[in-house]
């Protein structure tokens, strides 16, 4: 796997899980999300994009967990 490839598939997940929360009764939109782990919006939105070229730090992706309450290991699985 690419560092490419591994960007596009973290962000296919954080996308994934930050519906399916919204899917079950939650209400966290990209700006929502920034607002909680403290980055741009612009930030999870290019996170989330297909065409994801930028990496994510670890601490970020952590808060991210903990934000949409899913273990860290999930945004990896393909």
């Amino acid at each position: 796997m690419t560092e490419i490839n591994l960007n596009e598939l973290i962000g296919k997940n954080v996308k994934k899980y930050r519906l399916i929360h919204n899917a079950n009764g939650g209400n966290m939109s990209q700006r929502e999300l920034a607002s909680i782990i403290g980055v741009s919006t612009s930030l999870i939105g290019a996170l989330e994009s297909k065409k994801n070229n930028q990496g994510v730090s670890l601490y970020n992706l952590y808060k991210i967990s903990e934000a949409l309450n899913v273990p860290m290991y999930k945004f990896f699985e393909q």
